[in-house]
């Protein structure tokens, strides 16, 4: 990050002195406008702090367009002058950052332990994932989990616990993380008996009809039109129940509609794991099992509602993603696991957008436990004058140990001297506008001109941090310690 930012500083500054005292659109300054929008490309893409030298970097180039417009250039040479800083410092380091995503996915293709972060396609193709590795054909007995196509709710789900009122049946639900409780088994229909481990292999395909079991529990997806939903109660509940002889009234049959075919041809009418994309409809009832973004209260441990869509024709063709499903993955003894990255399409674009979602989730959620002392941590006001160094490692006997702190003469001096910039330069602004003669024609706007960068550079790698919820630590001050340290240089050399 430091070598970026430190690249992306030179190359402005050279930029800007050539196009100000150089030949605009000549072979040099096409050279430093390129390697500044490279630089902030590869800032950005070792940390998002690198978004500071983005903004510092627009600023100065809206200032300086500002005043070629008012020196009033010719219309072709300013038009040409936004569109070259358009593509240099916009467009390239947007594909400068892509193309380290790029790379990142061709190189780390293996399972690793935030695989769950991602989505179940993107995890699919990564070598050793347990979504890589399974049967790609879906049979009956096979021992299924089941992932909702709607954004967030996760997987299909039931436990022991019961709704406190309408069936009092065993609550269904979806649960975002994976769960032994997700586990369901695909039986024929109820009524026709089967022996999945030595009847012959029948795979499950469009039109059939079939039953959930609860693998841990041995309950079977139901649902009733005597009992509403909790919370939906234009919709039916969706419960599961130990279902006797007796009490079978065919609530237990759900027949598969294939919506999609993800990689074989429409006309492929078998379930296949990951790439099948299918609905539920209800047999007796014609309802569409779906889930939906409400959450059930305390008693359903805040997992979202399972219901059942009314359809009173019984054809509905509903193709919204909160009706359909698609197998996660699958177990089967009798099947033998199958590579699904031949069978899963990535979108390079959709994961990039996923994993950058991620990162920011990851990075938003290192909030500080203000209740409890924390001695590696420090707040921003503190870090100009190294009043906090932060330990590295612990205190054992047999420790090696390192210290983070910085020379106290450097920090304190660079700090004064960005503290004061703001204030000088206000000073001599309101001389300059009282005609007191301290600086000579245009010296002013030389010094603003070669300052900018550095007390910009300073203020925007170290303001922000005070609005931010995350953890913060003293080596955040680095990248503005940098322009600081410079910015001191520029004023011993004035």
């Amino acid at each position: 990050l430091l070598f970026f930012t430190a690249l992306t500083l030179l190359s402005a500054a050279t930029f800007k002195n050539v196009d100000k005292y150089g030949e605009p659109f000549s072979y040099r300054w096409w050279a430093w406008l390129m390697m500044t929008g490279f630089s902030l490309g590869c800032a950005m893409s070792s940390k998002w702090v690198g978004l500071f030298c983005v903004i510092l970097v627009g600023i100065v180039t809206v200032e300086d367009l500002f005043r070629k417009f008012c020196d009033r250039i010719p219309l072709e040479d300013y038009t040409m002058h936004w569109l070259t800083r358009i593509n240099g410092l916009i467009v390239l380091p947007l594909i400068v950052y892509m193309a380290c995503f790029w790379v990142h996915f061709k190189i780390l293709h293996r399972t690793g332990s935030g695989e769950h972060k991602m989505s179940a396609n993107f995890q699919a193709r990564l070598l050793g994932s347990k979504l890589n590795s399974q049967p790609y054909d879906i049979t009956y007995g096979a021992f299924v989990d089941m992932r909702s196509l709607y954004n967030g709710p996760g997987l299909l789900h039931s436990h022991i616990h019961l709704y406190p009122s309408m069936s009092r049946q065993q609550q269904v639900t979806c649960f975002p993380h994976r769960d032994t409780n997700n586990v369901w088994q695909l039986h024929k229909a109820r009524g026709i008996e089967a022996n999945y481990t030595l009847d012959k292999i029948e795979f499950v395909t469009h039109g059939d009809i079939v039953q959930l079991v609860h693998n841990k529990t041995g309950a079977v997806l139901r649902s009733s039109k005597q009992f509403l939903a909790p919370l939906t109660t234009n919709h039916f509940e969706v419960a599961a129940e130990n279902i006797t002889a007796s009490s079978d009234d065919g609530i237990s049959d759900w027949r598969v509609e294939v919506v999609k075919q993800r990689h074989s041809k429409s006309s492929d009418k078998r379930l296949h794991a990951m790439t099948t994309v299918f609905r539920l409809r209800h047999v007796s009832m014609g309802c569409l099992l779906r889930v939906g973004s409400r959450r059930l209260p305390k008693w359903g441990w805040g997992q979202s509602e399972v219901t059942c869509l009314p359809d009173t024709t019984h054809k509905k063709d509903v193709k919204s993603n909160d009706v359909l499903w698609y197998i996660e993955h699958n177990t089967n003894k009798r099947m033998l696991n199958d590579d699904l990255s031949k069978y899963v399409k990535g979108d390079f674009f959709v994961d990039m957008v996923q994993l950058n979602i991620e990162m920011g989730k990851t990075n938003s959620g290192l909030s500080p436990d203000r209740d409890k002392y924390n001695a590696l941590e420090s707040d921003p006001w503190s870090w100009p004058f190294l009043i906090y160094p932060m330990r590295m490692v612990g205190w054992g006997d047999k420790t090696i140990k390192y210290y983070e702190v910085g020379n106290p003469i450097l920090w304190w001096a660079s700090a004064i001297a960005c503290i004061v910039y703001p204030f000088r330069l206000l000073y001599w602004l309101a001389r300059q506008r009282r005609q007191c003669s301290d600086w000579r024609s245009g010296e002013l706007l030389e010094f603003w001109d070669n300052s900018k960068l550095l007390w910009g550079g300073w203020a925007l790698h170290y303001f922000p941090f005070f609005l931010m919820g995350r953890v913060t630590y003293i080596h955040h001050y680095l990248p503005a310690l940098y322009f600081a340290l410079l910015q001191l240089a520029f004023d011993l050399d004035l």
